[in-house]
């Protein structure tokens, strides 16, 4: 009895420490992400370069979308329902706040935190680059769309990345495991999506959208990682991205 007793407190001993490490390395995650995501920092250097080649590329993508956007009406109409309803940075990011007020009533805390921590870390990273870039969006003859703000890196692509991988690695459990390649083909095509609309509606460059793609992949990876170490920490298994971050989930009270 003594012995099972000494076990137990040693069990409560390490899981305590090992939610201390959680939230250390979380919130030192989402600080250092930008410093981290060195694919990120070669499109920024290259953007603030002003490197003739990507340039080419961004005005040429903007100058032959903008184009089409001109010569049909309805498909314009349909990108501008998709980038500002559907794929609506607002929309995405309420889409998480739910999902993480569900985790909280599941119990699942820690997966709740992270969802929490990445989405908000991906919003303030955005604005903080955008901020000191201070890259001046497209200007085109009688534009489609317009939008506020400076232009890189893409918000609309950002938040599709870091919101929409929320939501996919922390339901992924759910979802029956012949159906899990058709949830991460949707993620992967509407962060696609996303990105395409914003340079087709002439509001952003297509670098912009790339930098908010890497940089959104740079967040997640790094509170995916800090939740990770955790579990490695409290004796969990190593789970699979296939899996999702916390398969556990499937349990009626995971972290019970």
């Amino acid at each position: 009895m003594v012995v099972r007793a000494t076990a137990q407190r040693l069990r409560e001993r390490r899981t305590r420490a090992a939610d201390h490490r959680f939230g250390v390395r979380l919130l030192s995650a989402a600080a250092v992400t930008a410093l981290s995501a060195v694919p990120f920092a070669l499109v920024l250097v290259l953007v603030e370069g002003q490197w003739r080649p990507l340039r080419t590329v961004d005005e040429g993508a903007a100058r032959r979308l903008h184009a089409t956007a001109l010569e049909h009406p309805a498909w314009t109409s349909t990108l501008r329902f998709l980038s500002d309803w559907v794929w609506d940075p607002a929309t995405l990011r309420c889409a998480v706040a739910l999902l993480t007020v569900w985790l909280l009533y599941r119990r699942a805390w820690r997966l709740a935190a992270w969802s929490a921590v990445t989405e908000v870390a991906g919003g303030l990273t955005g604005l903080l680059v955008k901020t000191v870039v201070e890259r001046v969006r497209p200007s085109l003859a009688d534009p489609v769309a317009h939008a506020p703000g400076f232009s890189f890196p893409s918000g609309h692509s950002m938040t599709a990345t870091t919101s929409l991988a929320v939501l996919l690695l922390a339901l992924l459990p759910l979802v029956p495991r012949g159906g899990r390649a058709l949830c991460w083909c949707v993620a992967g095509l509407s962060v696609l999506g996303v990105g395409f609309t914003r340079v087709a509606l002439g509001v952003h460059w297509f670098s912009d959208v790339v930098g908010g793609w890497l940089l959104g992949l740079a967040v997640v990876a790094s509170t995916a990682w800090a939740f990770e170490v955790w579990r490695t920490d409290s004796g969990r298994r190593h789970s699979e991205m296939a899996e999702g971050l916390e398969p556990e989930l499937t349990e009626a009270t995971p972290e019970g």
